[in-house]
């Protein structure tokens, strides 16, 4: 956990914010306290930590799961809604994980760069499938949502921007349990009586 001149406590102190950053999607859409981006990230690597697929490597899927997002402890969660374009966003990003990243010693500063590189360019089957759970629990936290504030079917604009995205089978098959199961209570509000 070594950190070259003391930037340990400030990297940390950055990251921390992740705990009150609130994902902006749910704001947007007036979500009675909205999950941080770090709620978001923890859930993520939990579900690469419980897949089976042994084609992947699980701690590489867990390691990329906790950086994705690390950027935005320093820009923001920028939505789409935010009518930012992706190569800005993108440049926005790189600037804050070289801010971030420049407080750690050379080896871990290494790691973590590249880590959110192979995320951002999607160019390994984990990346991909990391991005695949990113859009998952997305989906799983807006069902949630539409659980605790008993409105079915409320934030369908986010299962939508999901349509065609999902290819890994695992997923897939999350992705069926969690549309049957809010397609059953969004059947309830349509028939209450049947």
């Amino acid at each position: 956990m070594a950190a070259s001149g003391g930037g340990l406590l400030p990297f940390l102190r950055l990251l921390g914010q992740l705990k009150r950053v609130p994902r902006t999607g749910w704001v947007y859409r007036n979500v009675a306290k909205p999950e941080s981006v770090s709620d978001h990230m923890y859930r993520m690597a939990m579900m690469a930590l419980v897949t089976e697929d042994k084609s992947l490597n699980k701690d590489r899927c867990i390691r990329l799961a906790l950086v994705h997002d690390m950027a935005e402890c320093i820009v923001g969660d920028i939505a789409p809604a935010d009518n930012i374009s992706k190569e800005e966003k993108h440049r926005r990003e790189e600037a804050a994980m070289q801010q971030l990243t420049q407080l750690l010693s050379e080896d871990l500063r290494k790691e973590i760069y590249e880590l959110w590189e192979e995320y951002e360019n999607q160019c390994t089957a984990e990346a991909k499938f990391v991005k695949q759970l990113d859009q998952c629990e997305m989906i799983l936290q807006a069902f949630e949502y539409e659980e605790l504030e008993n409105t079915p079917g409320r934030l369908q604009d986010f299962y939508d921007s999901t349509a065609g995205k999902f290819v890994h089978p695992e997923i897939l098959q999350l992705v069926s349990l969690i549309n049957t199961e809010r397609n059953k209570k969004i059947a309830a509000i349509s028939h209450p009586h049947s």
